[in-house]
């Protein structure tokens, strides 16, 4: 269902634009947990290990307790309304974009819009298309998730007018050459190695049909969001913490604070000060969040598609039969 299919496909753009947009919906409302841990992890300068006495986070246990104890149950959800207006945003011109993508890569090519390879080109085009439009947002969401108490943007109004006088329209795009660098294989790697696991799925599986499918879509999801995150992971960490840049008030409850001049100088200052171990500050959180998010987005979008085809088969069978 995921890409243009010539045989089977009865999604139109608008379709899969809607479809997209739900499966973002549901999905962050169930892993915006992780991704609030995930962020203070890569956010934090010190080793995140009980035997730094300076550190506030060290494991993912630890700190959902103590983010609990300070912060309190909403905590978890902290940035939650730009994390859906992302959410929805991005996985609405995500898949528009993936499904035009591959329709007119088998219509003006050679290439087959089933290939592995052709998915890891388009989904990491269609990623890198909707990382640009959502780019502001994915900002604010940071700065939401990454504030402590007390708060310094009081509301999402707040923080756009805030961070618009203070800083200038340039600050909704901090960290933008680290995404984009990254996204492309990320998110081209997410959809090539979906259409790989499912092809190897259906050759494992020939006889399960329609009747594991759901199952199937989640797993496979899952699995290619952990290689993909695991292989692209340090461009996710460089992002992060550009973009609290000129948020550095805000982050003194949480320790050491560090101002980066861009990519590069990120790039040195981690090196130096945290070892190679610094680039992949709290993998292990956005691992699980990588298994959980892709593995959800995939099988609610699978879902969600196989929805309105039914729906529109039932329509047809009306209208021809009245």
């Amino acid at each position: 269902m995921v890409g243009y299919d010539p045989e089977t496909k009865c999604v139109s753009s608008v379709e899969a634009a809607a479809a997209g947009s739900a499966s973002g919906f549901v999905t962050r409302v169930l892993v915006s947990p992780l991704d609030v841990i995930k962020i203070r992890f890569q956010l934090q300068i010190e080793q995140l290990s009980s035997r730094n006495p300076g550190a506030k986070y060290h494991s993912i246990l630890q700190a959902v307790q103590r983010i609990f104890r300070e912060e309190g149950l909403v905590a978890f959800w902290k940035g939650h309304v730009p994390a859906q207006f992302l959410s929805v945003g991005y996985g609405a011109v995500q898949f528009m974009a993936f499904e035009n993508l591959t329709k007119l890569v088998h219509h003006v090519t050679s290439y087959d819009a089933r290939d592995s390879f052709v998915h890891f080109v388009c989904g990491g085009l269609a990623a890198c298309t909707a990382t640009v439009a959502v780019q502001p947002v994915d900002t604010l969401r940071t700065r939401f998730a990454a504030q402590g108490e007390p708060k310094i943007y009081r509301s999402l109004r707040h923080a756009v007018v805030s961070m618009y006088r203070t800083e200038g329209p340039r600050t909704f795009y901090r960290g933008l050459t680290p995404t984009i660098v990254a996204i492309f294989p990320y998110a081209g790697l997410q959809f090539y190695f979906y259409n790989i696991l499912q092809q190897f799925s259906e050759w494992v599986m020939p006889a399960e049909g329609n009747k594991g499918g759901n199952v199937t879509n989640l797993v496979c999801g899952s699995c290619a969001g952990v290689i993909s995150k695991t292989l692209t992971y340090p461009f996710d960490v460089f992002k992060k913490r550009l973009q609290v840049g000129g948020f550095e008030h805000a982050r003194a409850a949480f320790g050491q604070v560090r101002t980066y001049r861009g990519l590069l100088d990120c790039m040195r200052q981690i090196m130096r000060e945290e070892g190679p171990g610094g680039f992949f500050k709290g993998l292990s959180p956005s691992l699980l969040k990588a298994a959980v998010s892709t593995g959800l987005v995939f099988f609610w979008y699978e879902l969600f598609c196989s929805l309105l085809c039914a729906l529109k088969s039932t329509d047809s069978t009306r209208k021809k039969e009245g």
